[in-house]
């Protein structure tokens, strides 16, 4: 049927009167649900379980004062002067336990009093939340991603760095590590670390800490497998990997002493991949390690001059430009099944982004390096909540393929807070009976009702 003109447009003949007296309003509404998912979890017991007595004290509660800077970090809050607008939100003040909130000059003299010891607790309450989500997914064998990031912080940051960042050569900064599991979609840890390290050097101590966690958190024979890039291969990472049964799959550099150039001209027998993609085996003995290693070399037909320089003398301007690349591994597959593998490595890339751009991974609260680390937990510990909300009510479940992908299939931060969690409320009171009104919008209202029934049937 079509409508009438007229029963489309509105005039505006004058502007709204503002008026700022109602108490009952809020912006996030979905943070009831967010508050019922949390109550499955039971998240305030495993808070205070882990957390007293080993965080700072607070008048407010250790246990409140970290629900709320959840809050803030999945609601989309980048600096804590951003717990202003939540003054009087009665959403976030349910979903806290409080009558009132901190002040951010509060939470900001709270965060400042951790220690290095203290993140201890904050890791331990993610490694629950974390196998919890592997449990339920049912992951069998865990394929973990290892990558740093650069996080780019002031001047007078504490143990901020001038090192590794490509885009920002002069300026200090962090240089973060992160486990992530692919299966489940879960980031396993995470560990603050100065910018000036080697992502490969320093990531020894982070991968012991890694294996006792999976020992301590995820019993049972599970398969564990690593997939890294460059930085990471290194004699001693490889022999703690093998060391504890795992599987690897590790990105190798064009270092002389590797000696991949000369390997690639003697090569004359290349089998392919896919399209524009061949690859060749060889064991290849390491003189400086004492021991030979399985490497597959790949070469992949570009339409452009390589920017790698140092491989340039490979090439053949009669054969076209290639860009060449080398995995080391001691799994079995194939050089067609292992390129796969490798390749959903760039899930981990598009995880990180996430964490930046959608829960202020990137943000740097404090001048205290302990208490910024404790923040980067933080920030992890909300990803994976809200992860595990997604696969209890709204995530559609796929196939793991060759590329040990997620089962899962997620929607990002961006898209939940547009479609439900910012969607403002109001609390009435009819009949003395507290009900949340969302508005009547149908698309609202599935969503609302789809995520409340499902948590109803996880409780």
């Amino acid at each position: 049927m079509r409508l009438r003109k007229a029963d489309l447009r509105a005039r505006v003949n004058a502007d709204y009167a503002l008026r700022f007296d109602a108490g009952a309003l809020t912006s996030y509404a979905g943070l009831e649900l967010v508050r019922r998912y949390f109550r499955t979890l039971d998240l305030a017991a495993i808070l205070r379980r882990h957390l007293d007595g080993r965080l700072p004290g607070t008048d407010f509660g250790i246990a409140s004062l970290v629900l709320l800077l959840l809050a803030l970090i999945i609601t989309g809050g980048r600096r804590l002067r951003h717990l202003l607008f939540f003054e009087g939100d009665p959403l976030v003040l349910r979903l806290c336990g409080l009558r009132r909130l901190p002040t951010a000059r509060t939470v900001g003299r709270w965060l400042a009093q951790m220690t290095c010891k203290t993140l201890a607790a904050l890791h331990r309450v993610n490694e629950e939340i974390a196998a919890r989500a592997i449990e339920r997914a049912g992951v069998s064998r865990l394929t973990i991603d290892i990558d740093g990031t650069v996080v780019s912080t002031g001047l007078q940051v504490e143990r901020a760095q001038r090192g590794y960042n490509p885009h920002h050569r002069k300026v200090p900064s962090y240089y973060p590590i992160t486990a992530y599991e692919a299966g489940s979609g879960q980031i396993l840890r995470v560990l603050n670390r100065s910018g000036n390290v080697h992502d490969g050097k320093a990531s020894m101590g982070f991968l012991r800490d890694l294996f006792a966690q999976i020992q301590a958190t995820l019993p049972g024979r599970r398969a564990i497998e690593f997939r890294m890039d460059g930085a990471f291969f290194r004699r001693d990472v490889i022999n703690l990997i093998e060391g504890k049964k795992a599987e690897y799959a590790i990105k190798v550099p064009f270092y002389r002493w590797v000696g991949l150039k000369d390997l690639i001209r003697a090569n004359r027998v290349w089998d392919r991949v896919e399209n524009g993609i061949d690859c060749f085996e060889e064991d290849i003995m390491l003189a400086p390690w004492k021991r030979c290693l399985r490497v597959v070399i790949y070469r992949k037909r570009v339409g452009h001059e390589s920017p790698k320089n140092y491989q340039l003398d490979l090439f053949d301007p009669s054969d076209g430009h290639w860009e060449y690349s080398a995995v080391v591994t001691n799994k079995t597959l194939t050089g067609r099944n292992l390129w796969s593998y490798m390749c959903g490595r760039g899930c981990h890339e598009k995880i990180l982004a996430e964490l930046k751009s959608g829960y202020a991974f990137d943000c740097i609260p404090t001048m205290k390096y302990a208490a910024n680390g404790a923040w980067q937990i933080l920030n992890v510990l909300a990803f994976n909540l809200m992860r595990g909300m997604q696969a209890t009510t709204t995530a559609v479940t796929r196939e793991i393929g060759k590329s040990r992908n997620c089962g899962y299939v997620f929607e990002t931060i961006q898209t939940i807070r547009y479609t439900w969690l910012r969607r403002a409320g109001i609390v009435a009171r009819p009949g003395g009976r507290a009900v949340l009104d969302v508005g009547n919008n149908d698309a609202v209202r599935l969503r609302f009702e789809r995520i409340a029934d499902r948590l109803a049937e996880a409780a």
